[in-house]
């Protein structure tokens, strides 16, 4: 799970082509469709705060676990001084605590598939449902098998001003991994450049997967949409975001 120590400086930049603003209306629609209004809600794998922040103007109070110290830093370098409306944990989610439940909890990104085991994704689902209050709501997205599978053995490579990347992806469709190696070209102010890598491993979960670990966990299975969108999810969905409601605490 240490994931992102040398990218972390680097991952808001690389990542600005992810339509934050447009995933947390759908998120906000989501959770009203549910009944759930602005509150406490918590994010897992916060990374560097983006969602958070977005959420957090839309009038929720924002908890955020993360593994990774270097992300938690730039995520709390973004708080203004005085502002309590933002926390942040270096906690895993297969083992988060918190102090007491949460209206909502949400998770993008694709951070569950770096649980690669299905029995400690399926420890995150019964912790969830352990922290939220009754009738609340869990949301988050994953990438499927089929779109491993699309990317199969690749070579992703981008090259900018300040920053390059080149992402070796592999991926063992038995085992239903993904095996990403990572190296980072970071300008520095003498303008040379210095490399930093890193690997990565992720699983591919298929929807049913999904919805079996969510129902064995004590939550409810209330939907699942093609990406961030009103569309029901496909077989062929590459990102599927899910819906699950919290159950047995009424």
């Amino acid at each position: 799970m240490s994931s992102y120590e040398n990218f972390a400086r680097v991952y808001d930049e690389l990542m600005d082509d992810v339509p934050y603003e447009a995933w947390a209306d759908q998120i906000q629609k989501l959770l009203e469709k549910y009944g759930i209004s602005p509150g406490l809600m918590l994010e897992l794998g916060c990374g560097t705060g983006r969602m958070m922040e977005m959420m957090g103007r839309k009038g929720y109070d924002m908890i955020g676990v993360d593994s990774s110290v270097e992300m938690l830093q730039i995520a709390r370098e973004k708080v203004k001084p005085g502002d309590d409306s933002f926390l942040y944990l270096l906690q895993d989610m297969r083992s988060f605590e918190l102090y007491g439940t949460v209206g909502a909890v949400i998770s993008i990104c694709d951070s569950i598939n770096y649980i690669t085991r299905k029995e400690d994704l399926g420890e995150v689902f019964r912790l969830v449902n352990n922290y939220l209050d009754p009738g609340g709501v869990f949301v988050f997205d994953f990438n499927t098998d089929d779109k491993y599978r699309s990317i199969g053995d690749s070579i992703i490579a981008e090259d900018r001003e300040d920053v390059s990347f080149i992402w070796y992806n592999d991926y063992d469709e038995e085992n239903q991994m993904n095996y990403i190696d990572l190296s980072v070209f970071v300008r520095e102010e003498d303008g040379r450049y210095q490399k930093y890598t890193e690997e990565h491993i992720q699983r591919g979960y298929t929807l049913e997967e999904i919805r079996r670990l969510i129902e064995k966990s004590g939550l409810r299975f209330l939907g699942a949409y093609d990406g961030y969108s009103d569309r029901e999810a496909r077989e062929d969905s590459e990102r599927i975001v899910v819906v699950a409601g919290e159950y047995g605490k009424r």
